[in-house]
């Protein structure tokens, strides 16, 4: 799996205390690799890291991306063959309150990561992951490519449209063709899973609910996302920095992906709701529809196009939108009824993603 290519390497994982940065330490760990995590803190009172008892397989420090000297000298001692950076301000609500925090963490703290590879003197591969949101999104039908407009109406898009920008100047201004470091960025969203527990999460906000026994209240049910399993993404991620590893591959080296589900698997918030609700084991599931004002500007359409990522890496996406629903419900449905524990749900849900990939003969798994 992914050409084995992670078994024994030393591997740093920024925002490893994240929800999508605690599944990436669990897939690593079991690919065979020396994990290493970077966080600033434990994103909220009850989150996967502690959950799924990652402290005792990952050599983690708390720390701040934007801290450049500390950063500095947690890469130096770790001297990993890969980095993985995911460290941000991931929330667009609390954008609106934090907007200098946000700009800071998303746009200085990217720069730190890529200005510390360009120092180092071993072979590296960092992959730079930003967000879907990094587009200036005028609510078009088809997906954005790579080379549409970066920005955003709100401080969170753009900041992650600045990260991407910081990161194409880097690119072209210090890694060239025969640098030993090796980067790409990497653009996702809208993923959903077991164990996210972050704040204004649509999942979250109806797991809670479900789990309580009440319904849940859904702010802007027409609202189209391109929602995709934790693990499609990640599936990207990995596969791009093994492809990276193999050396300046043409189209890969300083370039930008796009990570994102089939357009057919496109779906309005109800849609999401009421899939998640077939699979929820424990009670009613139950959704009042559009009785919340938005407090902020959200995007009504979002779509990613995915044909450079096909092209050039052969990566495609696994589950369909049933699939997706089905891993992601059943999973709180078995951590809330006590189940099983956190730990045992991500490494199940990684055989099963994995071996929904081998029968549909994606190369990555091969």
């Amino acid at each position: 799996m992914f050409r084995n290519i992670y078994y024994g390497k030393r591997v740093m994982v920024t925002g490893a205390t994240g929800f999508k940065g605690a599944w990436l330490c669990s897939w690593l760990l079991d690919l065979g690799a020396e994990v290493y995590g970077y966080s600033v803190d434990l994103v909220s009172s009850v989150n996967l890291f502690e959950e799924a008892c990652l402290a005792k397989s990952v050599t983690h420090e708390f720390g701040d991306v934007r801290d450049y000297e500390k950063l500095e000298k947690f890469v130096t001692n770790v001297q990993p063959d890969f980095i993985f950076h995911l460290a941000a301000q991931a929330i667009v609500s609390v954008s609106y309150d934090a907007p200098v925090d946000t700009i800071s963490t998303n746009v200085v703290g990217t720069t730190n990561i890529l200005d510390i590879v360009r120092k180092m003197t071993k072979s590296v591969v960092a992959v730079i992951i930003t967000s879907d949101k990094c587009y200036e999104n005028v609510e078009q039908h088809w997906g954005y490519k790579e080379t549409d407009t970066l920005g955003g109406k709100d401080i969170y898009s753009a900041s992650k449209g600045a990260a991407e920008l910081i990161f194409s100047s880097y690119s072209r201004s210090f890694f060239d063709p025969k640098s030993k470091q090796n980067i790409a960025s990497a653009r996702a969203g809208n993923v959903i899973g077991g164990g996210d527990w972050a704040k204004d999460r649509i999942v979250v906000d109806a797991i809670i609910n479900w789990d309580l026994r009440q319904a849940v209240n859904v702010r802007s049910p027409q609202a189209t996302r391109p929602w995709q399993h934790v693990l499609e993404p990640l599936s990207g991620y990995l596969w791009l920095g093994a492809k990276l590893a193999e050396q300046n591959i043409l189209g890969i080296h300083g370039e930008s992906f796009n990570f994102g589900p089939r357009p057919e698997q496109v779906q309005t918030v109800a849609q999401l709701i009421d899939t998640l609700s077939q699979y929820w084991k424990n009670g009613e599931a139950s959704a009042v529809l559009g009785n919340i004002s938005p407090k902020f500007h959200e995007a009504g359409l979002l779509k990613l196009n995915i044909e450079k990522s096909i092209t050039f890496l052969d990566w495609e996406p696994t589950l369909n939108f049933d699939e997706c629903c089905k891993l992601v419900s059943e999973w709180y449905s078995d951590f809330y009824a006590q189940r099983e524990t956190a730990e045992n749900l991500v490494l199940r849900d990684i055989k099963s993603y994995c071996t929904h990939a081998k029968q549909r003969g994606n190369i990555w798994c091969q």
